[in-house]
């Protein structure tokens, strides 16, 4: 796939620090499920510790992107499902490891009552493109 082509501010549209408002690609794409800080064997990794959750919601959306052929660079759009907004900052961070500010992808954020599980902080899924 072509470099995606990234629009941080559409004319009208003031633009944003954390994603950008639109993001562009033409191939094959790839949708991964909200992604949770469980490890190889399901088990929850860092309870009530939003870095650490964050760290680990990357690294599982790294190895399911991987499997699909696709890589951060590929992905066009990151949705953040939180329980808190106080955990964006340690998102931000863990994001910022694999996706450099000058390709964020768009993004959505939202403040949800609940996950699957209480001791689950953040959920977040990702869409790719990629070649076909």
């Amino acid at each position: 796939m072509s470099e995606p082509t990234r629009i941080p501010a559409p004319d009208g549209v003031a633009p944003a620090a954390q994603y950008s408002h639109v993001v562009m690609g033409t191939g094959r794409l790839v949708a991964v499920s909200g992604r949770l800080a469980v490890d190889e064997d399901g088990e929850l990794v860092g309870e009530g510790d939003p870095a650490a959750q964050a760290r680990q919601v990357f690294e599982n959306l790294r190895r399911c992107l991987a499997a699909a052929g696709a890589t951060f660079e590929d992905v066009v759009k990151l949705t953040y499902f939180v329980t808190d907004m106080a955990h964006m900052p340690a998102i931000r961070a863990a994001r910022v490891e694999h996706i450099p500010d000058d390709r964020l992808p768009a993004s959505s954020a939202a403040q949800v009552a609940a996950l699957v599980r209480p001791e689950f902080l953040m959920e977040i899924e990702a869409f790719a493109v990629v070649d076909p």
